[in-house]
């Protein structure tokens, strides 16, 4: 890629500031695949300043719109163990690296690429857990008889347990989920075909599907929460909702850690103790492993 000087002149005094990490030149020419949201330059800046917002700035320079997006390097690890920034990923992958403090973004490259165990198994309980929740509403809309929003939950459950049978490869999942789920795991791409593609009612696709769906939770709960009992292992003591949810580690999967939590104690892979409250006649739940 060759950037011009005009271009250029836009992100280069950024580059002399401490708390600029690395800047990133994306053009939608040069990289079609990429996802510019429209743009025709994308440019991204990474600062150290953990205070720092995302801050986003659109221009126009001979012809060609420039978004220009500024955020933490706090930021952009959240967003790859989440996952919920997949244009992030692509800017990433894909641009021209023009600033790099101490390889910065080459070691991000490279937490990529390799997926190391500690980004694996954290990853593997925030999909296993998103899991939980689509399945269980997917459960729900269709008791209820609501097919069309039960498929709609349905369909994202499996693609978490696509994801979730990606990561466990060590492969990072936001990158052509369903090409490698039918290489490394043709049981759950059958799944997503008949999901699709069926001759069946809806309601009977679902149906099945919800089936198929529960069995794979159980199959996947051993690698699923491999994160949460690592964490609470080296817990000394038992703990209650709250403090479960004060506990960092388990931010990126906070959202869904109670229905996680109260899964695991229905599958007796968590323990349960009712501890009395003063004198008040109620107990409070604390939860522990062996």
């Amino acid at each position: 890629m060759v950037i011009n000087q005009s271009l250029r002149q836009l992100y280069q005094k950024y580059a002399s500031q401490d708390g600029t990490l690395a800047i990133i030149v994306v053009e939608k020419a040069n990289v079609p695949l990429t996802i510019t949201d429209g743009f025709d330059v994308i440019i991204l800046l990474v600062k150290s300043d953990a205070n720092h917002s995302w801050d986003i700035q659109h221009y126009m320079l001979e012809n060609k719109t420039i978004s220009f997006h500024s955020l933490t390097i706090e930021k952009v690890y959240h967003s790859l163990l989440l996952g919920n920034h997949r244009r992030l990923i692509d800017w990433i992958v894909n641009g021209e690296i023009v600033f790099d403090r101490n390889e910065c973004l080459r070691k991000i490259k490279e937490r990529i690429d390799t997926l190391p165990e500690g980004d694996r198994q954290k990853k593997l309980t925030i999909q296993f857990s998103k899991l939980l929740r689509r399945f269980e509403e997917g459960k729900t809309f269709f008791r209820e008889g609501h097919y069309f929003d039960s498929y709609n939950h349905m369909m994202h459950a499996l693609h978490h347990l696509a994801r979730l049978s990606v990561v466990n490869q060590g492969i990072y999942s936001e990158i052509a989920v369903w090409e490698l789920v039918k290489k490394i795991d043709p049981p759950i791409y059958k799944l997503y075909q008949e999901l699709f593609y069926s001759n069946e009612s809806v309601e009977k696709r679902i149906e099945l599907l919800l089936l198929a769906t529960e069995l794979a939770i159980q199959s996947k709960i051993e690698i699923g929460t491999q994160h949460f009992f690592y964490v609470l292992h080296k817990m000394s003591r038992a703990l209650t909702m709250n403090e479960l949810m004060q506990i960092e580690e388990f931010s990126t999967y906070q959202v869904d850690l109670e229905l996680l939590v109260s899964h695991l104690v229905d599958k007796r892979k968590l323990k349960v103790e009712e501890r009395e409250v003063g004198s008040s006649g109620y107990k409070q739940f604390f939860y522990f492993v062996d």
